[in-house]
């Protein structure tokens, strides 16, 4: 966020008519300790809340909401042993839930303020003990069970959610060009509304962003290589590795936003060699490729709409001599795939844990 920005937000801030669960305003506080409980607290409040961010503001008055200003900087001030304070902080969250700090000029007094991210699918944790909001005081998430299973069990549609710093000029034109072909293609009756329409409408038609806001999905399928900063903490990357008999690292391949366009950069790295069959009665072989295409390409597509972007985890495709390995981060809804085949299931009810990756192999 610009200046401009972070004063009308905590012009929004300060009208609100007292401190929340999601809100903390402090004067000149600082110890380290205490700063980690309040961004554990925060983080799973806002999630408790259904809020897309939570607040620390330094420099402002509780109660009164007067501005006094702060000397503290959170970017000079040591954390505990001799790492810099916001390290220390990042270190000890758990999961690693995203935090940013600014430093800004309000009425002519110097804030900061702590813009803290929801907890996904667990409590955010500081140094092994998770806090949470009551009212307007700070406490230990465990003495309020019922909380804490409201935590684990809150799902959030990340694909779904608003980027709040994003807007259209942060999605690449060849990427929504690719879409709107691809969305021709599954509705051809609609191709001559689709060739009249600008890309705000088509994308709002497309559901890639919401009355105009550009949700995560948007950036990660077709924005800017740049956009991964708008989407941190998530880690919105592919990573090709190709690995000999031994299993030692032969090359490697980053790929980032748009994705739409870089599934086809990710097959063209993976090596799909031609195979011959001489089948009996005949002596014309026939020729296959080593992997289908096609499969890869559904493999491929799984792994990036089925991650778990909270566990801010890649995909990964692995090519060794004789397989092809792809894997996400997040856990198999049915638990096994066994367990779909015993029970001929079509729709599933998430038991797992989302912990461990989930594979797809050929």
């Amino acid at each position: 966020m610009n200046t401009a920005e972070l004063i009308a937000l905590l012009d929004r801030l300060r009208a609100e008519p007292r401190e929340t669960e999601w809100l903390e305003f402090k004067a000149n506080r600082h110890e380290p300790q205490v700063l980690g409980q309040y961004l554990s607290a925060l983080a799973n409040s806002a999630c408790l809340l259904g809020k897309p961010r939570a607040y620390l503001v330094f420099g402002i008055e509780d109660g009164s909401h007067a501005v006094v200003g702060t000397t503290f900087d959170p970017h000079a001030e040591p954390g505990k042993g001799r790492q810099l304070l916001s390290l220390w902080l990042s270190l000890g969250l758990h999961p690693n839930v995203g935090f940013e700090t600014h430093i800004f000029t309000y009425q002519g007094k110097r804030v900061v303020l702590f813009e803290v991210h929801p907890a996904f699918d667990r409590p955010v944790h500081f140094y092994g003990t998770a806090y949470v909001r009551d009212g307007t005081s700070k406490t230990e998430l465990s003495k309020y069970p019922e909380k804490e299973r409201a935590i684990w069990h809150r799902r959030v549609d990340w694909s779904a959610q608003i980027c709040e710093q994003a807007t259209l000029d942060d999605l690449d034109r060849r990427a929504i060009a690719k879409a709107r072909a691809e969305f021709t293609t599954k509705s051809p009756a609609q191709a001559a509304a689709v060739a009249a329409w600008d890309d705000a409408t088509f994308l709002n038609k497309a559901k890639l962003t919401i009355r105009g806001a550009v949700t995560n999905a948007a950036l990660l399928l077709l924005g800017h290589p740049e956009s991964t900063t708008l989407l941190a903490p998530a880690v919105t990357r592919i990573t090709w590795l190709l690995k000999n008999e031994r299993n030692e690292e032969l090359d490697y391949q980053h790929f980032g936003p748009p994705l739409l366009l870089n599934v086809d950069t990710v097959l063209a790295c993976i090596r799909n060699l031609t195979v011959r069959e001489l089948r009996e009665g005949t002596l014309f072989p026939v020729e296959l490729t080593q992997y289908d295409p096609w499969v890869i390409r559904e493999a491929l597509h799984n792994c990036i709409a089925h991650q778990d972007y909270g566990l801010r985890g890649r995909v990964q495709v692995v090519e060794t001599p004789g397989a092809l390995l792809l894997t996400n981060v997040g856990g198999f809804l049915p638990g096994s795939v066994e367990a779909v085949i015993e029970q001929d299931a079509h729709h599933w009810k998430s038991t797992a844990t989302p912990s461990s990756p989930r594979r797809w192999s050929t």
